[in-house]
């Protein structure tokens, strides 16, 4: 592990914040950035981070720590041309919020090292109001129900057992099929959404991160996918021009 070199990255941190104020002067582009011109690229970037992670690309992730970085560094210069707060400021608000929310290492009152996570977060000054308060609104649905589920679960929630929640998809799968035939399910979405929500809960009960294996899965089917669309080509044909039948004896033929 290499060892911390504070010095070293203090001296990084002024040198960045130095750069950036240079540019926010003098740059044309990084002059007329806003908090709403920069949120996109900040999306962007964590994800591009989420890749590099994904395959382990050690250069790749230095470089998206950086490009992260450098989204977080510009929302700190708006805020503190707006006169509200400086990167220095959020920093120390996080020290702060890391020291309370761990009782057990920090040594606070013995009442306060019984309280969990979520509860700790509710007593903050300004902290959420209520348990799934601190979930963002426009987090991808996948990630999103499984961040609600694990908030209830850390204050002692429990909806359903794995085995319920299996035994109740299984019974929505039979009903939206009887339904899908008979062509009388105006509510299929909500259903659907219903029997997604549980698959969810059943695969965090199974100890596994649905976003991990669902991830995980559209890899393989793409890889797959590339090797049927590749075996067409090799055929002389574009793969629109198969027929069904055949694709599927391909796909299944590459599967092997």
């Amino acid at each position: 592990m290499l060892p911390i070199d504070k010095q070293k990255h203090a001296d990084a941190l002024n040198r960045l914040l130095e750069v950036m104020d240079t540019l926010r002067e003098k740059c044309p582009w990084d002059k007329e950035q806003s908090w709403t011109s920069i949120r996109p690229n900040s999306i962007e970037e964590m994800f591009e981070l989420v890749d590099a992670i994904e395959r382990n690309d050690t250069n790749e992730i230095k470089k998206e720590i950086g490009d992260v970085f450098l989204q977080l560094v510009f929302y700190s210069i708006f805020a503190r041309e707006d006169d509200k707060f400086d990167l220095a400021d959020a920093i120390n608000a996080l020290s702060d919020k890391l020291i309370y929310r761990h009782p057990h290492v920090y040594g606070q009152t013995e009442a306060e090292k019984h309280l969990t996570w979520e509860q700790l977060k509710q007593k903050e000054k300004n902290g959420n109001k209520t348990v799934l308060g601190g979930v963002p609104q426009h987090l991808p649905s996948l990630i999103k129900a499984y961040r609600i589920q694990d908030k209830a679960k850390s204050v002692g929630f429990k909806r359903a057992t794995r085995h319920e929640l299996i035994s109740s998809m299984i019974e929505r799968l039979q009903a939206l099929d009887v339904a899908e035939t008979e062509d009388k399910n105006p509510s299929a979405e909500t259903e659907w959404g219903k029997l997604l929500f549980d698959m969810i809960g059943a695969t965090r009960l199974s100890k596994a991160n649905p976003e991990t294996a669902l991830e995980a899965e559209c890899g393989k089917f793409t890889n797959h996918f590339n090797q049927l669309e590749q075996a067409v080509k090799e055929s002389g044909r574009d793969i629109k021009d198969v027929p069904e039948g055949e694709l599927k004896k391909i796909w299944e033929k590459t599967d092997e």
